[in-house]
């Protein structure tokens, strides 16, 4: 038996979970489990989780689920589960990265990393101790559409998933978003929308805040302001020097990213509007 995620949101209507679950039934897969949402708007969200004969060709079961539920807003799509194949860029900070290729040596992150790229060749060594190509890709002397080319000939190469943003230090524009729209996770050291920029420990320190924390959102065209995916914060007190916030802050980074990673690796994130619904 295969398993598959069927993801469904459109407008609410009576009997689309038993029209669902029908069309399965009919199809001989099996309900693994199954996470609903109404929003107050009345915008239905659905994750089912299924298994099926390896026969099961699952743009049949789509077919099907159309000609049953007769809304053509309804959004439907069925993944297979597995890991998702994508590609990480960084800069020159290593917590976010090493984490996550610490993760992927030992089969926890759900995703297969099938290259680093970077503006920097820093973070190279560290890279290739685990076997995964590493692109270095200067934005020396080129503009910056120039570097974002450069950038999405190599990312042309894998056809990743996703694209990672693993403290990647530069802003992407609006064109380069455009292939690979709500498809790339970035990290921000805030709890947003807080001391967006350089220095956000400093201008943490200097505000004397009591909490620092770390936000994994969906890049769009504003920089900063897309669906977010996962927060979480930890409680500092006056005795933090901007740098202890730094460091403790950094952890609370890789904890949000895995976080968020895990989530939409595992085709639990829908996004509606600026916001998004996780089940």
């Amino acid at each position: 038996m295969i398993k598959h995620i069927l993801l469904m949101d459109g407008p609410d209507a009576k009997g689309l979970i038993f029209l669902v679950t029908s069309v399965l039934y009919k199809n001989e897969c099996n309900i693994l489990s199954q996470d609903e949402y109404v929003s107050p708007d009345g915008q239905f969200f659905m994750r089912t989780e299924f298994v099926a004969p390896p026969e099961l060709d699952p743009e049949k079961v789509l077919k099907d689920l159309r000609e049953n539920i007769l809304s053509t807003a309804i959004n439907l799509r069925i993944n297979p589960k597995k890991k998702k194949d994508i590609v990480v860029l960084c800069t020159k900070e290593h917590h976010c990265l090493s984490d996550l290729l610490i993760r992927y040596n030992f089969d926890e992150l759900d995703a297969n990393i099938l290259a680093v790229v970077s503006n920097y060749n820093v973070l190279q060594p560290l890279v290739s101790k685990f076997g995964i190509p590493f692109h270095y890709v200067s934005h020396e002397h080129k503009t910056r559409e120039q570097h974002e080319e450069a950038i999405l000939r190599t990312l042309e190469i894998y056809q990743p998933e996703y694209v990672v943003l693993a403290k990647y230090m530069r802003i992407l524009s609006p064109e380069f978003v455009t292939h690979y729209p709500n498809k790339i996770v970035n990290i921000h050291h805030s709890f947003l929308p807080a001391f967006i920029g350089a220095n956000p420990y400093r201008q943490a320190y200097e505000r004397g805040v009591k909490i620092i924390g770390a936000t994994a959102h969906f890049v769009n065209n504003n920089l900063d302001e897309g669906p977010i995916i996962a927060q979480n914060i930890k409680n500092v007190d006056h005795k933090y020097t901007y740098m202890d916030m730094a460091r403790d802050g950094k952890e609370v980074e890789k904890s949000v990213l895995t976080q968020a990673l895990k989530l939409v690796f595992n085709d639990r994130v829908f996004i509606y509007g600026n916001r998004t619904v996780i089940l």
